[in-house]
């Protein structure tokens, strides 16, 4: 049966500036060898599939799928598949806010239209690793990323699902020049920040790196920039407003807006709709 279908452009308000992500709709039926290989077949960052709720309080529910398997959380797929299920005639039970159900739970989704385009938000799920970083994984991560160990001026873990650690730098233009390794750094989900320079229009340079996900270098990604907030601004390294530009490595001109409002920290962003339609897949991929 044909399911509705969306491929979106996520932290853009630009189509292909951002980060693509393939929605499928009504995915009630498919087994989890078809949701993992249309996945693979996309070739994107992420492939979500839409769900109806099973946890009161929910929405909709959401699976994420990169090339190399399922996610319990990542953060632009979360409000990308938020603007296409809105997109698609949902309707959330509380007003200006849609609840999503994921790996992690439920997290909540704010609307705002005050920056003149819709801009989705989701509140930073909670950590579940953080803390500094070992030096035996800060010497493969310096070895990975081709930098002497005192170019690293702060690490932490910053864990809400994914895995990811990460490492400051001096210096956006420092981030910007990395070669990795990806034979050096192996299975770490990496994320670099650094801040920028006086004058630029954001606060902080951010890259992130995950190549046993099918996926090198992630052009902007809301799960990393969660944890970053979270690390940054109970640091006090960051304010507890700013955005955060992503992808200029990659050619694009990701935007992420933080806030933190004293409870919640909140990562943002706008969504560009590029391709709608509809998809035939088989409800089961056989042995």
């Amino acid at each position: 049966m044909p399911r509705r279908f969306h491929q979106l452009d996520v932290f853009s308000r630009q189509p292909l500036k951002g980060n693509p992500l393939a929605v499928v709709h009504a995915a009630e039926g498919l087994d989890e060898r078809t949701l993992a290989a249309f996945a693979r077949w996309t070739n994107l960052s992420e492939t979500t599939f839409l769900l109806p709720p099973t946890l009161a309080g929910a929405d909709y529910r959401v699976r994420i799928f990169t090339p190399g398997g399922e996610l319990p959380f990542a953060g632009h797929p979360t409000l990308g598949s938020c603007a296409a299920w809105l997109a698609a005639g949902g309707v959330p039970a509380q007003d200006g806010m849609v609840v999503q159900e994921c790996g992690v739970g439920l997290v909540r989704i704010r609307r705002d239209a005050t920056s003149g385009a819709e801009r989705l938000a989701f509140a930073a799920p909670p950590l579940r690793r953080s803390g500094p970083l070992d030096d035996a994984l800060l010497a493969r991560i310096a070895a990975g990323c081709g930098l002497p160990r005192e170019a690293i001026t702060g690490h932490q873990w910053v864990d809400n699902g994914p895995g990811w650690c990460a490492v400051m730098l001096r210096s956006a233009a420092e981030v910007l020049a990395v070669k990795p390794d990806w034979a050096r750094l192996g299975d770490v989900k990496l994320g670099l920040v650094a801040p920028q320079p006086a004058g630029a229009d954001t606060q902080f340079e951010v890259r992130a790196f995950v190549p046993t996900l099918g996926v090198p270098e992630d052009p902007v990604t809301g799960s990393l920039n969660a944890g970053l907030a979270q690390w940054l601004i109970g640091a006090g390294l960051a304010p507890r407003a700013y955005v955060a530009a992503q992808g200029a490595a990659l050619g694009r001109a990701g935007r992420v807006h933080v806030q933190h409002d004293g409870q919640d920290c909140w990562i943002g962003g706008e969504v560009a709709f590029c391709i709608e339609g509809t998809v035939e897949l088989p409800a089961t991929m056989g042995g």
